[in-house]
């Protein structure tokens, strides 16, 4: 049943869905671009790895929070958590603009990641019980959209904020108060400023147009217990990818060890229980069914090439094309557009499309990028590298609302906030494989030929001849060790991106499952709704 409200309400509540994914998607790029000055204001290049859990920390509570996220929808309705979503996301924002030192920050980032990981199921959810049918698939379009275009407008905004420079000299000589002075400089603190009035102008919007409508509620038992332990299991897992390889994870190897087992264990744990209680979330026979299961599994191996390409195309610029933060922009904010626009046009041609059709144009497109990147050299110039990536990112986008349209439909209204939560984990657990095997990989190759600087017998090697046993710092041979090392690095990455095009390839074999049927058959033990939306 379609919410009983009228068509400007709806659009309203859709507009402040999208506000908060735009956010959301936003704060996964913008902290990037500020790492740099973080690290120098409240530490030093030492503390590095320490630093990089500012963007983890966020990371692994922002997906280990979407399961939960995706069944109190279904249990309490949309707009309630969605509200109370937003407040943690601004809190945590402005904590971390407030933040004096980095175990501050971390914190203060994994409470904004908690916050910013519950509004995309939220936010699909909701969308999904807004609208029927075709206008259902444009809502999720717009959603999809909106999100990519937070995260392309990332790079820009972050940038943008700290060019403003470095205040607190003009504001000491104003006769500002110290303490006043540490929370708004230096400028990267703006950088999570930005994000606390837009949360309470989505909060305004939400609370403004919520009254006539509300989801759809289940009776359904949120069986806590369990959804901590997939909780644990899944941020177990998100922690074991990312310290794959790395020498820093608590305990070493044995730590890490450990830790992926655990993660195994308690994810076991959940998925059997879930099976026992044929749990909407954690019944692994639903991930079976066509529609919901190929979904899922399209999600998780674009997510995959996605990783790639973001991470992929950042290495490149710095490592063969020798670039700095603005060719970064270019190339990264190329991609994330188009995903942006392919996902809009997703919504807007699945009428006539087809969910299937529109997803296989996706998956061809993107891996035809891939194709394409896999053959790159040092001679691959930036704006062919941003084409390719942007052809990347519209395959990619659109993708993105044929499965959450396939996901939704496939679980019916009682679970539409954990298909919603299902489809975005799956992305993001994609992603996470794609970046562990880039840093185990990728990363650690290329790291390696900084050998030829400290080896003279080694840089003798990869030397032309005319330039053997000459000092390094003769600039013929530096010029001929970059070259060499951009033609190293290009051949690196363009067996990464070969790789990511075959796993783009292979997720049209589950994209096969994702066409429209009818309403999914009621078992036993599914939620009832407590009443109709509207």
């Amino acid at each position: 049943m379609m919410p009983a409200m009228g068509r400007l309400p709806r659009l309203a509540l859709l507009a402040a869905l999208g506000m908060g994914v735009f956010l959301a998607g936003l704060e996964l790029m913008i902290t990037a671009t500020a790492l740099p000055s973080i690290v120098v204001n409240l530490a030093d290049w030492t503390r590095l790895r320490q630093a990089s859990w500012i963007i983890n920390g966020y990371l692994v509570a922002y997906v280990a929070t979407m399961p939960l996220a995706g069944r109190i929808a279904d249990r309490f309705g949309v707009t309630g958590p969605y509200l109370l979503s937003l407040a943690v996301f601004a809190v945590g924002s402005a904590l971390s603009g407030t933040a004096q030192s980095l175990d501050t920050l971390i914190a203060a980032r994994v409470l904004q990641g908690m916050g910013g990981g519950a509004l995309v199921p939220l936010a699909t959810s909701g969308a999904s019980h807004l609208f029927d049918g075709p206008a259902r698939a444009r809502a999720l379009g717009i959603i999809g959209a909106l999100t990519f275009l937070g995260m392309a407008a990332g790079p820009f905004v972050g940038a943008a904020i700290l060019d403003t420079g470095d205040l607190r000299p003009a504001l000491e000589a104003g006769g500002v108060p110290g303490w006043l002075v540490s929370i708004v400089t230096p400028a990267w603190r703006w950088v999570f400023y930005v994000d606390v009035p837009a949360a309470l102008l989505a909060m305004l919007y939400a609370w403004a147009a919520a009254p006539a409508w509300d989801a759809a509620r289940v009776r359904t038992p949120l069986r806590l217990p369990v959804l901590g332990l997939f909780t644990l299991g899944l941020a177990g897992s998100l922690l074991a990818l990312t310290w794959a390889g790395s020498s820093d994870a608590p305990g070493g190897q044995a730590g890490e060890v450990v830790l992926a087992a655990g993660s195994v264990i308690a994810l076991a744990g959940a998925f059997t229980f879930g099976a026992l209680a044929r749990d909407a979330l954690l019944d692994p026979r639903r991930y079976l069914e066509p529609s919901l299961g190929g979904a899922v599994a399209v999600s998780a191996l674009t997510g995959y090439a996605l990783a790639t390409a973001l991470i992929g195309g950042a290495v490149f610029v710095d490592r063969v094309l020798y670039g700095g933060p603005p060719d970064e922009r270019v190339a990264l904010g190329a991609l994330a557009a188009a995903m942006a626009v392919g996902a809009l046009v997703s919504g807007l041609a699945m009428r006539r499309g087809g969910i299937l059709r529109i997803s296989l144009a996706g998956l061809v497109l993107s891996a035809a990028a891939m194709a394409a990147l896999g053959t790159a050299t040092r001679f691959m110039g930036l704006g062919e590298l941003a084409a390719l990536l942007g052809v990347f990112g519209f395959g990619f986008g659109l993708t993105v609302s044929p499965r959450s349209v396939a996901a939704v439909e496939a679980a019916g209204k009682a679970a539409f906030g954990v298909a919603a939560g299902a489809v975005t984990v799956a992305r993001m657990l994609g992603m996470a494989v794609g970046l562990a095997v880039l840093t185990a990989f990728g990363s650690g190759r290329i790291e390696s030929l900084s050998r030829a600087i400290q080896d003279q017998a080694y840089r003798d090697s990869v030397l032309p001849v005319a330039l053997r046993g000459r000092p390094l710092a003769d600039g013929l041979v530096v010029d001929a060790l970059e070259r060499w090392a951009a033609d190293q690095g290009a051949a690196i990455l363009a067996g990464l991106f070969l790789v990511a095009g075959v796993v783009t390839l292979v997720a049209g074999v589950p994209a096969l499952g994702m066409r429209r049927r009818g309403p999914p058959t009621p078992t036993a033990g599914a939620p009832r709704e407590d009443r109709p939306a509207g």
